[in-house]
């Protein structure tokens, strides 16, 4: 039995998958996982990098321990987020969180160089001030030493591959997430990146998913136990689960549901139009060099904040019968207000919104819930009324996928307020893709429609009705 291991790691939790093949259909089994979490560190937001590499460790050796000893392993991550090592391969500063508030102003520090309009243009991402980009001016405006200092820039995947063995490189889909990669040669743009004050030789080649890197270095065999082949798989998460999406048509929008709502369509050619850019799409890296043409909503954040100040030892899916069973509390929330990004109160910052825009503010837990899910699922439509607008084709069903396909009430309110079929699953899509990945890089698959009718195949997927009119 040929195994694959998945390393996928998430803002609030990683886990290690191992996937197969068997009669036919892809199975999977999780043998570790393991809590993280952003930490305060000098009065910022940070990552502590070393604990999660320490858990990468732990899970890969009792996946030995267990007897599944993969032939290959890939890791995936949240975009964005970053190390910069010096010549001795030391981390330079603080591993900052995304959600660190240090890149508040470096949006106009970036367009003292370039134009919103022009950087666009460039790049076809959307504006997030907590871009790679963003936060890189911040080292040149507020820690130009350290980017003195600086020999490599790593995207987290990639560092932790080079922890693994020893060889450098960037991954094409997370590099994408950083607003400096051309969509038109899928490459560094380097002229953009020596304009803003960033050293071009710390940037590294980009791999497409599929890379084989290398095996592992002996201290690391020494401490797992054995030695396997480290893949460049689709290291963005959100890439990692549009290859495992069960489509059956060529073109299907899909929403990659977790700590962030993914929302968008596949693309040949990216969308780098002027109402594109209006709208605040992004055209981020996928398989293939196709194009994740999506937006961004902030997804299940605001109920996992929720839960964490309310309810914390209350599972997702009780929550979801509460908000359920609280469906006729109609309120709707702007879920990408800024309000909502990183508050020290979630329930608060709802509060909050509600008494400044008039609405009716919420009383019980299960009305929060109904509120989020109410608006996320408005939220949804409004993303597909823009994306069919810019793309110009009519799409007849969503993909859900993700941990949050788990939600059926969210999954029944999305197919109520667009009018579409709603597909979920599988939940661990991100995992599943990124195996993916490694069985094409190792031949189990030839093309990527295969695999994708193998998940359809796999695994349990629901479907949700519109309520007819």
């Amino acid at each position: 039995m040929k195994y694959y291991l998945s390393i996928d790691i998430g803002a609030s939790s990683g886990r290690h998958i191992i996937s197969w093949i068997e009669n036919g259909k892809i199975n999977i089994k999780e043998l570790y996982r393991f809590d993280n979490g952003m930490v305060k560190k000098n009065g910022h937001l940070c990552w502590d990098i070393g604990k999660l590499f320490c858990e990468i460790l732990k899970g890969m050796t009792i996946c030995g321990q267990k007897g599944y000893i993969p032939a290959s392993m890939g890791i995936d991550t949240w975009g964005v987020d970053y190390v910069l090592l010096n010549e001795k391969n030391e981390i330079l500063g603080d591993s900052y969180a995304y959600r660190d508030s240090r890149t508040e102003g470096m949006d106009e520090e970036v367009y003292k160089v370039i134009s919103s309009e022009n950087l666009y243009k460039l790049t076809g991402v959307q504006k997030q001030l907590f871009n790679t980009i963003y936060q890189l001016k911040s080292v040149v405006v507020n820690s130009p030493e350290i980017m003195a200092e600086a020999d490599s820039m790593l995207m987290l995947p990639d560092y932790f591959a080079f922890l693994l063995t020893g060889i450098k490189g960037s991954e094409y889909t997370n590099a994408t997430t950083s607003q400096l990669v051309s969509p038109y040669n899928n490459k560094w743009d380097m002229g953009l990146i020596d304009a803003l004050g960033f050293k071009k030789e710390i940037f590294k080649d980009l791999c497409e998913p599929g890379t084989t890197i290398g095996g592992l270095k002996k201290d690391i065999i020494d401490f797992v136990g054995y030695n396997t082949k480290v893949v460049r798989v689709a290291s963005h998460d959100t890439a990692s689960a549009v290859v495992a999406v069960p489509s059956p048509d060529k073109e299907t929008v899909y929403i990659s549901s977790g700590t962030w709502s993914l929302m968008g369509v596949e693309l040949e050619k990216a969308n780098v139009s002027e109402a594109g850019m209006r709208a605040n799409m992004t055209n981020e890296g996928g398989y293939e060099y196709r194009f994740r043409f999506l937006r961004n909503i902030m997804g299940l954040w605001m109920i996992q904040s929720l839960k964490k100040e309310c309810a914390p030892d209350m599972s997702y899916g009780e929550l979801c019968a509460m908000a359920e069973r609280n469906s006729m509390f109609d309120v709707i929330v702007d879920v990408n207000d800024p309000s909502f990004f990183s508050p020290n109160s979630m329930k608060f910052a709802i509060d909050d919104y509600c008494r400044t825009h008039g609405l009716e503010k919420p009383v019980k837990l299960g009305e929060y819930a109904a509120l989020v899910y109410k608006s996320l699922a408005f939220a949804y439509n409004k993303a597909l009324v823009e994306i069919e607008e810019l793309t110009g084709k009519h799409y007849e069903r969503i993909n859900v996928v993700g941990g949050g396909s788990k939600a059926g009430y969210l999954n029944k309110l999305t197919a109520e307020a667009t009018g579409r079929e709603v597909v979920s699953g599988p939940e661990e899509a991100t995992a599943i893709g990124n195996a993916i990945v490694q069985m094409l890089a190792d031949g189990t698959f030839d093309r990527l429609y295969e695999a994708r009718k193998c998940v359809r195949e796999s695994f349990d997927i629901k479907c949700y009705q519109p309520k007819p009119l």
